[in-house]
């Protein structure tokens, strides 16, 4: 890419993003948009809309907001985020303070490499502009290399310092969250796993309250033993589904109702694939009789899924949430495969069937999913390298020459060279979260949240593997190719390698141009979203439920959100020193992105589990294996420049394995567990743990009947100790 066709794609994306401003100002003021715009503060039950006729207020509203105003819209989880785009954006700050004024100079007025630019590459295979702004425009063994080696040093300095702030001010967030008044059942409960086989002539109910009732004879409330509930899930979904239905055919036939037609014309549909074919049926009769045979199947499958289906774990409850936390936390028998406990998690985000699997089998598949992801990232890696060497213009005319006369269009080549390659590498990332959201919870982790991160981990690694490394080394090896064949030495492909470093950066900084313009104009706007509401409120939604459902606007996303931005501090990262001019566009990209998110945050998005900062200790490790690959990048560039005081980086990685492991002993473990004195507070109000106990009751299994004697074979008696 050319610098003409850098500074199109830059403009462009940003006259994008101004329009989808203006566009998001005039949406979001229209009343019939709130529930697109403002869901949040609708579901709980704060007015929606501007405060004031500023198009623009929200950004002034966004600013000054503080912490607790997004802990209490959208969760400590959502706070802990804004952590993490504050401090990179710190990172950023204050390395560009210094790195821009120092290096950018050393690296312009060094005329040294005037007469070696012609065999310097780059994007396009010419010296262009933007690498006499980096340290490709650096003579071999100069002094001015001194500069550069003082920068990564800096970085790393500043990195260290601002994650051992931020990690220390999480960790309070979390306690406070903790130690809320407020009575929370996941306090209250852990998570049994690995029971053994009952003793003759005892329910498995019976050995669990037995168990822990001698432990915790003071404190132990009630168990509840997890079934297996494949077959009341699948008739309660069937239930739920035909009871929409019911409303929705009662509202299109009382919707029909006309003066001139009182008695209204009621829905009708077919019996058969997808309401295609089969019998013609009255649509309000044939759902009242679905509803009245699937309930009278429920009911009956509940009997035996309580009675015959009962697993290897346990969801065990206390009357005292320091007795809970403790528990949670203690090795309760002599073999690590019985009686394994956990800290329960909110009763939405249990995987109840992973709750069963036994101790080794975990451990099993854990290793089994490594080997595939390994797998799976290395048959990504050939795909990847592939788009980014086959979407350039030059090899795309080379191999499908039908296009040539497209391309000779001088306005549209442009363009093309400035998205193509990034809009196809955007598009093929996306079909990934699925597939390691499914991974993850294979391997038998129990709750959503952990499952959420796990997947997260991984995605990071593709991203950064395929994404960062796989497009750097493939657009070089396919450019060089010729050049390798011919001279195929090790220190050929380094130096090679290492040469592509400063011209795969106008890459680098478009796609992160293109992320922070074009993904936070659309993510401000919203404009998928609206569209979708609005076609389903015309042709779709007949009831109140039904519309509501229409709107719901999810939560921010993690899994894909945090991978996606560890990516740009990795790119960052690895280019801050080798191009500086890459560090405002990495700032840009976290400011912009604090300030949309802050509105989404406060207004939008709700979040669909609580697990009081729990990612933060991934986005540390996160940000620290950036760092690390940075470290040795530079390590190695500056082994390429044959600058002799080379080995005196290695201690920067070194030292960052040194920072990661004090910084997991001290802030960890209170994120591994409830820490005693944090559970220790005092509640405004005494705990109802019949309450507690029916959140984690499963909604195929819950039942009307209050004191239904049905449950009783799952469900263990009450202690007769009093709450404390």
């Amino acid at each position: 890419m050319d610098f003409t066709s850098f500074l199109t794609s830059l403009g462009t994306s940003f006259v994008i993003f101004l329009v989808l401003m203006i566009v998001f100002a005039f949406l979001s003021s229209r009343p019939g948009n709130n529930v697109v715009y403002y869901p949040n503060r609708i579901l709980k039950g704060l007015e929606g809309g501007y405060k004031s006729r500023n198009p623009f207020s929200w950004i002034k509203e966004a600013v000054s907001s503080s912490e607790r105003d997004v802990i209490a819209m959208s969760g400590v989880d959502t706070a802990v985020y804004f952590v993490f785009l504050t401090t990179v954006l710190s990172i950023l700050v204050l390395s560009g303070v210094i790195l821009l004024p120092v290096l950018l100079p050393l690296s312009v007025t060094d005329h040294g490499m005037k007469a070696q630019s012609k065999t310097q590459t780059s994007s396009n295979g010419t010296f262009s502009e933007l690498d006499k702004l980096s340290m490709a425009n650096i003579t071999a063994s100069s002094s001015r290399l001194w500069g550069f080696f003082i920068a990564c040093y800096w970085v790393s300095i500043v990195t260290f310092v601002l994650l051992w702030r931020a990690y220390k001010h999480v960790s309070c967030l979390r306690a406070e969250a903790l130690k809320s008044p407020d009575v929370k059942p996941e306090q209250f409960a852990i998570v049994v796993r690995d029971i053994p086989h009952a003793p003759q002539g005892q329910t498995r109910k019976e050995q669990v309250d037995y168990y822990f009732r001698t432990i915790y004879p003071e404190t132990f409330y009630r168990s509840m033993i997890v079934t297996d509930n494949k077959e009341a899930n699948k008739i309660w979904g069937s239930l739920e589904k035909y009871k929409k239905k019911l409303a929705h055919a009662e509202a299109v036939y009382e919707g029909s109702k006309t003066t001139a037609k009182p008695e209204g014309t009621r829905p009708t549909n077919k019996t058969g694939f997808l309401g295609l074919v089969g019998k013609k049926v009255d649509t309000i009769q044939y759902c009242n009789k679905k509803i009245n045979e699937l309930e009278a199947r429920l009911e009956s499958e509940q009997k035996v899924t309580l009675r015959e289906k009962q697993q290897d774990a346990a969801v065990v409850f206390f009357s005292s949430r320091v007795v809970a936390a403790s528990a949670s936390q203690s090795l309760h028998a002599q073999m690590v495969d019985t009686w394994s406990v956990f800290d329960a998690p909110e009763p939405n985000q249990l995987i109840w069937p992973n709750l069963k699997i036994k101790y080794f089998q975990r451990e099993l598949r854990q290793y089994l999913v490594y080997f595939i992801v390994a797998l799976t990232i290395f048959f990504y890696m050939i795909p990847i390298t592939f788009i980014s060497a086959f979407t350039t213009l030059d090899n795309l005319v080379k191999y499908l020459p039908f296009i040539k006369p497209i391309v000779n269009i001088k306005a549209l080549r442009t363009v093309l060279e400035a998205y193509l390659p990034q809009l196809a590498l955007i598009i093929f990332l996306a079909l990934l979260p699925k597939l390691l959201l499914f991974l993850s919870k294979f391997e038998g982790i129990p709750t959503e949240s952990h499952a959420v991160r796990a997947a997260s981990g991984k995605y990071f690694y593709f991203t950064v593997l395929n994404v960062f490394i796989g497009v750097t080394i493939g657009g070089t090896l396919f450019k060089a190719f010729k050049r390798i064949r011919e001279h195929p030495t090790l220190d050929e492909i380094s130096s090679l390698l290492a040469e592509s470093l400063p011209g795969n950066a106008t890459f680098f900084l478009t796609y992160v141009a293109l992320k922070f313009f074009i993904g936070y104009g659309l993510e401000l706007s919203r404009i998928v979203p609206l569209i979708i509401y609005h076609l389903k409120r015309k042709y779709l939604c007949k009831t109140e439920a039904e519309l509501k459902e229409a709107w719901r606007p999810g939560d921010l996303g993690y899994g894909t959100r945090v991978p996606g931005d560890m990516l740009i501090v990795t790119i960052v990262f690895c280019y801050s020193v080798i191009a500086p001019v890459i560090i405002p566009f990495g700032a840009l990209y976290f400011g912009l992105g604090w300030l949309v998110l802050r509105n989404q945050a406060l207004k939008v998005y709700v979040p669909t589990f609580e697990s009081y900062g729990r990612m933060w200790p991934h986005i540390h490790n996160r940000i620290l294996a950036s760092l690390i690959l940075y470290q040795i990048t530079m390590f190695g560039y500056f082994g390429t420049q044959k600058f002799y005081y080379t080995p005196l980086v290695l201690p920067l990685p070194i030292l960052s394995l040194i920072f990661g492991f004090v910084c997991a002993k001290k802030f960890y473990p209170a994120f591994q567990h409830p820490a005693l004195e944090v559970a220790a507070n005092t509640l405004k109000e005494v705990p109802n743990m019949e309450l507690i106990f029916r959140a984690y009751i499963p909604p195929s299994l819950r039942s009307e009947k209050i004191d239904d004697d049905r449950v009783e074979d799952a469900l263990s008696q009450c202690s007769r100790t009093a709450p404390v």
